[in-house]
C-alpha cells in the first residue's frame, strides 16, 4: 500500500514530544525520557540489534559477520542449553532415594499410566521400589489425591521410558528444564531484540540453584514453571506478529514512511491468531499441574489485551480501548478461557473412563450413591462427581495449615528465607562419597535454594524493572513484572496455609529476564562512549562471573554430593537454612 497517511488522522503533522499524553510529560520530571521514534515501522516491529562492525573489523572477519549474526540467533541457544542439559542430567539417579515429595508423584505418575488414577501405596513402598529398581505390583485401592493429573502424566512418561526408578521419575523435569533454558534464551531474545541479553537470561536460569534442583527433583512445580513459560512465549510471538500485520495495513507515504492511520487502527481485525490459541492449550497444561495456574492464564490474558491496546495506539487509533472491546477481547477470551477448560477436562480422562462402581478412581462413583437427586442430575455422572471432588480439593487447599519444619512465609522468598531441604544424611570417612580422610562425618544434602547471588541481585532488578515499566512506558519491564506478579503475589492470599520457597520456581524465569536487563543497562545503550561501555561491560561481567560463582559454590548442596560437616555450614550463610 503506497498512498499518503488518511486525512482522518490530523496528528501526523504534530512533533513528537506533543504526540505524548500531558502525564507523560508530567514524568518526566521523574526519569521519563523516552520520546517515540520518528519511524513508525520500528516502533510496531523494533529491529533486532546486530553486532558492531567494528567487533568484526578487529577480529579480521568482517565479511563473515551478517552470516555470524544469522546463525547465534540460534547457535548462542543451543550452547547454553546443552550447557544447562549436561548440568541437570549429570548424575541424575543420585541419590537414588525416594527424596522429599517425590513419594507422592512418583507413585502417583506409576499409578497414572498404568490405571488411570492415583492409588494407596503401602507405608514401606519407597524402600521395595528402590531394593527392586521398581519391580513392584501397583495396588488398586483408589487414593484420594489433591493435584491434577496433567504433571503427574509428565512424570510418568519418564517412568515408562526408563523404568519405575530415580532416573526415570527425573527424566522428564530435567529434559523438561533443560528445554525451558532454551524457552526463556529465545524469549528473551525476541523481548530485548538481542541475542545477548536473551542468552544471558537463558544462561542465568541454567545456574539458578531452585531451578537447577526442581529440574532434578520429580515434583509438580518445574513441569507447571515449563508450561507456564511456553505459553508467556507464545503470547510474545503472538505479539510480534499481531504488530508486523498492523504495520502491514497502515499507509506508507511518498518518501516510503509508515503513517498512523486511524481508521485502520481502530477496525482491523486481527483473525484468530494462533499463536493466542497454543498459549490457551499450554495455560490449560499449567492449570492441569497445579491451580495456581488460574491466575497466571487470568494474568496473562489481561497482559495480552494490554499490549492490542498499546499497538492500537501506537498505529494511530483514536479509541484503542474501545476497539480492543470491540475486536479482540472475544476472541482473546474464547482461545485462553475455554480453551484452557476443555484441557483441563481432557487431562482427566484416564480418571474418567475408570469404572463407576467403585473400583475405579476416588470419588468417581460419587454421583451414583452420595450424589444422588438434586437439581443438577441432568449432568452427565462423571461430571458432578468430578465437580465434587474438585470441591473437595479446594476446601483441602484452602484449609491446609498443618505445620511443616520447611514452611515458609512468601515474605521471605524474594531473599532465600528458608530454602527446603528435600534429602540429608551423614555418611561416615570413606562411605557414600565422603572422603576417607575427613576425620569427621560429612553431610549429603539436597537443599530446594536458588542461587543467592543471583536473588538477591533480583531485588534490584525487580526495582528497575517496576521503574522502568512506570516512568519509561518500556512494555517489556510490564510483562517481566506481570509474570514475577502473577507466579508470586497470590500466595500473600494464603500466608496462614502451608507453602514452601520452592513453589517459587514458576516465576524465576521472570526473574532472570529482570536481572538481564538490569545488566542490559549497567552495559549501556548503543549510542553511549566507548569508556561507559567498557566500564558498563566490566561491571557486568564482574556480576555474572559473581553469580556463576557462587551456583559452583553450593554445587554440592544442589547435588547431594557429600562435603566435610565443617564445608556444609560455611555454606549456611543464614541460621535459617539450616
Amino acid at each position: 500500500m503506497t498512498s499518503t497517511a488518511s486525512s482522518t488522522d490530523i496528528r501526523q503533522g504534530r512533533a513528537p514530544h506533543d504526540e505524548r499524553p500531558a502525564w507523560q510529560q508530567r514524568l518526566r520530571r521523574f526519569g521519563y525520557t523516552a520520546a517515540p521514534s520518528s519511524d513508525l515501522r520500528d516502533r510496531l516491529v523494533p529491529p533486532y540489534a546486530q553486532p558492531s562492525p567494528r567487533l568484526w573489523a578487529a577480529l579480521g572477519v568482517p565479511s563473515t559477520a551478517a552470516q555470524i549474526s544469522r546463525w547465534s540467533g540460534w547457535a548462542g541457544p543451543v550452547l547454553v542449553t546443552l550447557m544447562a542439559g549436561l548440568m541437570r542430567f549429570w548424575n541424575l539417579g543420585s541419590p537414588k532415594k525416594v527424596i522429599f515429595d517425590e513419594t507422592y508423584y512418583a507413585k502417583d505418575a506409576w499409578a497414572l499410566v498404568h490405571r488411570g488414577f492415583e492409588v494407596n501405596w503401602d507405608k514401606n513402598a519407597n524402600d521395595l521400589i528402590v531394593q527392586a529398581n521398581g519391580h513392584v505390583a501397583v495396588p488398586t485401592d483408589a487414593a484420594y489425591v489433591v493435584h491434577p493429573p496433567v504433571g503427574k502424566y509428565v512424570i510418568g512418561l519418564g517412568e515408562l521410558m526408563f523404568g519405575f526408578d530415580p532416573f526415570g521419575w527425573r527424566f522428564m523435569t530435567a529434559l523438561l528444564g533443560t528445554l525451558s533454558v532454551l524457552l526463556l534464551c529465545r524469549i528473551g531474545r525476541r523481548m530485548f531484540r538481542s541475542t545477548f541479553l536473551g542468552c544471558l537470561a537463558g544462561a542465568l536460569m541454567a545456574v539458578d540453584g531452585l531451578h537447577f534442583v526442581m529440574s532434578r527433583t520429580s515434583l509438580l512445580d518445574g513441569v507447571l514453571m515449563f508450561f507456564v513459560l511456553a505459553a508467556f512465549g507464545c503470547l510474545i510471538i503472538d505479539r510480534d506478529r499481531t504488530r508486523e500485520r498492523l504495520a502491514a495495513a497502515l499507509p506508507v507515504d511518498a518518501d516510503g514512511r509508515l503513517r498512523p492511520d486511524a481508521d485502520v487502527a481502530d477496525t482491523l481485525r486481527f483473525g484468530w491468531r494462533p499463536w493466542r490459541w497454543a498459549a490457551g492449550v499450554l495455560l490449560g497444561l499449567a492449570i492441569g499441574t497445579k491451580w495456581n495456574g488460574l491466575y497466571i492464564l487470568a494474568a496473562f490474558c489481561l497482559m495480552a489485551l494490554l499490549w492490542d491496546v498499546g499497538a492500537r495506539r501506537v498505529a494511530g487509533a483514536w479509541h484503542p480501548y474501545r476497539a480492543v472491546l470491540k475486536y479482540d477481547t472475544g476472541l482473546t477470551f474464547l482461545a485462553t478461557v475455554p480453551v484452557a477448560i476443555g484441557v483441563y477436562l481432557v487431562s482427566w480422562t484416564g480418571w474418567i473412563l475408570s469404572p463407576a462402581d467403585g473400583s475405579g478412581g476416588y470419588f468417581r462413583n460419587w454421583a451414583a450413591t452420595d450424589g444422588k437427586g438434586g437439581d443438577w442430575t441432568f449432568l452427565p455422572d462423571w461430571l458432578r462427581s468430578l465437580w465434587h471432588y474438585e470441591h473437595e480439593v479446594y476446601k483441602f487447599h484452602v484449609g491446609l495449615s498443618s505445620p511443616h519444619t520447611y514452611q515458609s512465609n512468601p515474605w521471605s522468598w524474594i531473599v532465600l528465607g528458608r530454602p527446603v531441604s528435600y534429602f540429608y544424611e551423614s555418611p561416615s570417612p570413606g562411605a557414600d562419597g565422603c572422603p576417607a580422610d575427613a576425620g569427621q562425618k560429612c553431610a549429603r544434602e539436597v537443599l530446594a535454594i536458588g542461587t543467592p547471588l543471583l536473588w538477591w541481585t533480583a531485588c534490584l532488578a525487580i526495582l528497575y524493572v517496576l521503574w522502568r515499566w512506570a516512568f519509561r512506558r518500556d512494555w517489556r519491564a510490564g510483562a517481566i513484572a506481570c509474570g514475577i506478579a502473577a507466579g508470586y503475589l497470590p500466595w500473600f492470599m494464603y500466608q496462614q496455609r502451608t507453602i514452601f520457597l520452592f513453589y517459587a520456581v514458576v516465576f524465576v524465569p521472570f526473574l532472570c529476564l529482570a536481572v538481564a536487563m538490569l545488566i542490559g543497562a549497567i552495559v549501556g545503550p548503543a549510542r553511549s562512549t566507548d569508556t561507559r561501555r567498557v566500564v558498563g561491560a566490566t561491571a557486568a561481567g564482574v556480576l555474572v562471573l559473581l553469580i556463576a560463582w557462587n551456583f559452583i559454590y553450593f554445587w554440592p548442596l544442589y547435588t547431594g554430593t557429600a562435603i566435610p560437616l565443617d564445608e556444609w555450614r560455611s555454606r549456611m550463610w543464614l541460621d535459617t537454612w539450616v
